[in-house]
């Protein structure tokens, strides 16, 4: 039995880095699949990335998506890289839609940390609700009621989640040291893949780069 332990460095507003987290969701079914009589397990822990750190902080602090991306890229290659994408998540079962609003990421990442505490599942749960809050329902993550909703659903007391996140600046610190340990560790896009914090996978790769991984991982572990 291996007992594999995945990190995954990404951020809430990449798409790629849900598009990396349902390839990952994928490859661990497809282990399972061709090793039915193996009893390994997968334990996924998420960390913190931010792409842009400089917007201001807050609930409801955004700005619009499209005039965001038009200025950053240009209308022609923002349709260009949105379409691309769609027809990537397409067979992954991501609806990308590209209306709303975009913002610092900080909080959504403090919800993440709140998580762990309930557990991996909780974590995967909430990891789960805040991508497809964000590109498919194009809700705005940086406000407290959606993070609530997210959260709820997830399995996080109602409570334990003002207390957090409304209430206080609780995994503040926490986060801003994951984020700054990334850079310092040479992650400079994401997603991010450590495998037993040793093997390495940078971007979103499809479900056969993790196999080939995971397969050289057990063998060595063997």
């Amino acid at each position: 039995m291996t007992a594999f332990n995945i990190k995954v460095v990404s951020d809430t507003v990449c798409p790629w880095c849900f598009v990396g987290h349902r390839q990952l969701e994928q490859a661990i079914k497809l282990w399972h699949k061709k090793h039915p009589d193996s009893k390994d397990t997968f334990n996924v822990e998420f960390f913190p990335y931010q792409l842009m750190p400089e917007f201001p902080r807050g609930s409801g602090q955004s700005t619009d998506k499209e005039t965001l991306y038009n200025a950053k890229f240009g209308a022609v290659q923002r349709q260009q890289i949105s379409q691309r994408l769609t027809a990537i998540g397409a067979p992954l079962g991501i609806n990308f839609r590209w209306g709303g609003n975009v913002g610092n990421t900080r909080d959504s990442h403090r919800l993440i940390e709140l998580a762990k505490k309930y557990g991996s599942k909780v974590q995967q749960k909430t990891v789960d609700g805040i991508f497809s809050a964000y590109f498919e329902k194009e809700q705005d993550i940086t406000m407290h009621e959606v993070l609530g909703e997210i959260a709820k659903s997830a399995g996080i007391p109602e409570g334990d989640f003002k207390k957090a996140i409304v209430e206080s600046d609780e995994y503040g610190a926490q986060v801003d040291e994951s984020v700054a340990e990334a850079r310092a560790n040479s992650v400079q896009g994401v997603p991010d893949f450590t495998i037993q914090d040793k093997f390495k996978l940078s971007g979103a790769r499809d479900a056969e780069a993790f196999i080939s991984l995971l397969e050289r991982v057990k063998q060595m572990n063997q």
